[in-house]
């Protein structure tokens, strides 16, 4: 390979990667100093001139005169005689530069030349993409789905960069063709070797919160602030919300009328069932508005370890214990506060646990879940209604309920 032809080559990865000339230059002359080493032993009395623009690259070598029979550093010394080949002037003691080829380095080198010059254009690229996309971390980002696979989606962005979207990071619901755009945030960037791995999630609570801060002026603005999110991917999830003008409702801004600014949010995230609460420092408050939509009687706090025992009309628990038990966990979440449900009249029903002996773990869990774990809770409910509320068949449910009305109505 020609000096020119390795240049007009490496100009090609220039093109393609829009290095800048300066930087060119460095790893050109970079991999040309190793190659150097490798076949001299040194590259110190080398000197590199290379001109990219006009495809120039010269090398030169430059070597003292000494006496014929002399040379103890070949590198860097050159017999009287042969340094008078290429100038007959020359005399010991002086200064030779002479020209050095790239064809002189063999073509195993030259090979390898180039290929460690392909692999060093492709790190620099590397180390540009990771950096850029480090400053992305938390960012919302938006790319194309380009593959999909069984535990990701592989996504492209429009300058060719690949993102995974793995499938814990996606909403339960999505469901994405190919070419389709897809909204996340930039969760984490890791160098891999030396190529860079760009996680995107749409499952965190900072997509939750960037999204509030895109779709909503005030809080992009800086009049609202988001205080905390919790979520449950694809169920539900809690923001907290604040503003230090009096002036504005932090609530109705991010809510909008009739729901009209936040349902873009909820229909990005697969439905995904959002209150919105007015933040305060009133920790009893706090939990109680955490607990919406139920509405708490009393509430009391053992700020120490961080409980709160709420008491509530029986109508009120279902609501604030959630489907599953979503909202007194995010509740929690929320405040940080470990929150006890105690009904109102408690004392009059017996609590579901206490018929281990005939009603099984499993079962007993189901109905916990769904905020049912008294006896009396259950009994106040219509069949139907509980199969919806529950994973379990009728016949279970019906076996349970002739279970308590043996044991706790007699």
């Amino acid at each position: 390979m020609e000096n020119v032809a390795l240049i007009e080559s490496f100009s090609e990865f220039k093109d393609d990667k829009l290095i800048d000339r300066v930087t060119l230059m460095a790893i050109l002359e970079d991999v040309l100093r190793n190659a150097l080493k490798k076949k001299y032993g040194d590259d110190d009395n080398f000197d590199i001139i290379i001109n990219p623009d006009k495809g120039d690259l010269e090398i030169w070598r430059n070597r003292i005169v000494v006496a014929d029979g002399e040379v103890e550093e070949p590198n860097q010394e050159i017999e009287l005689s042969e340094a008078q080949k290429i100038e007959p002037d020359f005399e010991v003691g002086e200064d030779v530069a002479e020209e050095v080829k790239l064809i002189d380095l063999g073509r195993r080198s030259i090979l390898a030349l180039r290929q460690n010059l392909i692999s060093k254009i492709h790190e620099h690229d590397s180390t540009n993409i990771y950096k850029h996309f480090k400053e992305l971390e938390g960012e919302i980002y938006t790319a194309e789905v380009h593959h999909i696979r069984h535990r990701a989606i592989i996504l492209l962005d429009d300058d060719g960069n690949e993102i995974i979207l793995p499938k814990d990071k996606q909403i339960p619901s999505d469901f994405f063709r190919k070419g389709e755009n897809v909204r996340g945030i930039i969760e984490s960037v890791e160098l891999k070797g030396s190529k860079p791995a760009i996680i995107m999630s749409r499952t965190s609570p900072m997509f939750l919160e960037k999204l509030f801060e895109q779709e909503i002026p005030e809080v992009f603005d800086g009049l609202i602030t988001v205080k905390k999110v919790v979520r449950i991917p694809g169920e539900k999830a809690k923001v907290a919300v604040d503003s230090y003008d009096d002036r504005i409702d932090p609530v109705g801004a991010c809510v909008g009328m009739k729901g009209s600014r936040i349902h873009g949010i909820v229909r990005e995230l697969g439905n995904e069932n959002i209150d919105v609460i007015n933040y305060t420092n009133n920790v009893q408050l706090f939990v109680t508005r955490a607990l919406s939509p139920a509405r708490v009687t009393s509430l009391k706090l053992d700020e120490e370890n961080m409980r709160a025992e709420v008491l509530l009309k029986p109508e009120e628990v279902s609501k604030a214990i959630g489907r599953g038990g979503h909202n007194i966990r995010l509740a929690g979440q929320l405040t940080g506060y470990e929150i006890d449900v105690f009904r109102e009249g408690a004392e009059e029903d017996v609590e579901l646990k206490e018929f281990s002996d005939e009603i099984e773990d499993w079962v007993i869990s189901e109905f916990s879940k769904a905020g049912l774990d008294t006896a009396k809770s259950i009994l106040e409910q219509d069949v139907i209604d509980l199969v919806k509320r529950t994973d379990l068949e009728e016949e279970t449910i019906l076996d349970v309920i002739r279970i308590l009305k043996e044991e706790f109505e007699d």
